[in-house]
């Protein structure tokens, strides 16, 4: 109950997003109470103005340092406005911004503890950035999506430590090729795995497969495509349009773009398919273990769909995704850059119980949602794209 709230005040708390609530689309069918189902509140305050002048730019990708809690966000460059910088100017135009550094850490109340990176850093620094991960040791891996794009490996204070390599050959141009494995067409996404070594590739922005490599020699383990395909096995074809009155076909390959990888505690491997609105789970060996779809009536892909596919409006539903922070990771949140909204799925069957955000500009509303995080204490992060360029955190209100 909200007692003493008129109607304009709680429909003003609503429409902000500042009072979160969880659609229990699935609980009566489970018999899930709604206690069980994870609920958040957004903190409007957090987190502290960037120093220095920075400007936020597009939060792209986040992680969260579950030994400490920090947050290291990408805050990326490419895509600033020139109204965004007006004080890099000679003479300056305005008071604010520059450019910041587009590696960031924050501390759980959101305060700047560093920042690295950009245009020229190192040698091989990704042209556009897109994914990062921190080891156990706090080292802080990134990666890009261009031709010619890597993995990088950096201590906490910013020193390459390691170049993944695997990268296209300049001026090559690029054809699909889901059997070779010496050079990678820039990476979508990538997940660590501390206990056995490894790095897990969705190489899957123009291919369409998983590939597993050593986090230490960067040689090649094993890899596979959609429920289990052995890769002499994927096609290289384009993937067809479908009608999109309806929700995109169960085909047995995976389907561009391959947008999120990440391990959970008992080994499993979840992968995003953006456009299947799908999220696939295989082991670490590469057996199909399930798949299940994500707000399927979404469109997920067509010629009318914005970047990776085109010019327009986003398309697919399962951008990122980030577990709970219980033992048993029981729930998985998935972010949905084309709604806006954060979907609650039972990890186990991939059920869904709930889901909270909305398109909008308030605290607690989301616009082009692209990285979800969770801390120790079960709250979540989010960043956001497009001209949304902010991250944001949610208050875990029933732990």
């Amino acid at each position: 109950m909200l007692p003493n709230l008129s109607f304009g005040r709680l429909a003003w708390l609503v429409c902000s997003g500042l009072l979160l609530t969880t659609w229990n689309t699935t609980a009566a069918e489970k018999n899930t109470s709604a206690s069980q189902v994870p609920t958040y509140q957004v903190d409007p305050f957090w987190p502290q103005p960037l120093p220095n002048k920075w400007s936020m730019q597009q939060v792209v990708d986040l992680f969260i340092d579950r030994h400490n809690d920090h947050i290291w966000m990408i805050n990326r460059a490419g895509d600033a406005r020139p109204d965004e910088l007006s004080a890099s100017t000679q003479p300056a135009r305005s008071e604010c911004c520059v450019l910041g550094p587009e590696i960031i850490e924050l501390d759980p109340e959101g305060r700047v503890v560093r920042g690295w990176g950009g245009k020229d850093y190192v040698p091989g620094w990704p042209t556009h950035l897109q994914s990062m991960a921190v080891d156990r040791e706090g080292n802080v891996w990134i990666s890009g999506t261009d031709l010619g794009d890597s993995i990088q490996k950096f201590s906490p204070d910013g020193r390459l430590l390691w170049d993944f390599g695997h990268r296209w050959p300049k001026g090559r141009a690029f054809t699909e090729n889901n059997q070779q494995i010496e050079f990678l067409p820039g990476i979508e996404d990538f997940g660590l795995d501390d206990d056995a070594e490894e790095i897990y590739i969705a190489d899957g922005a123009r291919n369409k497969r998983v590939l597993v490599f050593d986090m230490k020699t960067g040689a090649f383990k094993r890899g596979w495509g959609g429920h289990g395909t052995p890769l002499n096995a994927i096609d290289n074809d384009p993937v067809p349009d479908y009608d999109i009155s309806g929700p995109p076909p169960e085909l047995q390959q995976f389907v561009p773009a391959l947008h999120c990888i990440h391990v959970s505690h008992d080994g499993l491997v979840y992968v995003c398919e953006r456009g299947n609105d799908r999220m696939q789970v295989f082991t670490r060996e590469g057996k199909w273990v399930m798949s299940f779809s994500v707000h399927p009536s979404t469109q997920a892909r067509g010629p009318n769909c914005g970047p990776p596919f085109g010019t327009s409006a986003p398309c697919g539903t399962t951008f990122n995704m980030a577990f709970s922070a219980d033992p048993a990771q029981k729930y998985l949140l998935i972010a949905d850059g084309t709604n806006n909204r954060v979907w609650i799925h039972e990890r186990k069957d991939g059920a869904l119980l709930g889901s909270f955000g909305g398109n909008g500009r308030y605290a607690g509303n989301l616009h082009w949602i692209d990285t979800i995080g969770t801390d120790s204490k079960g709250n979540v992060y989010t960043g956001e794209v497009e001209d949304g360029k902010r991250i944001q955190k949610f208050l875990l209100k029933n732990p």
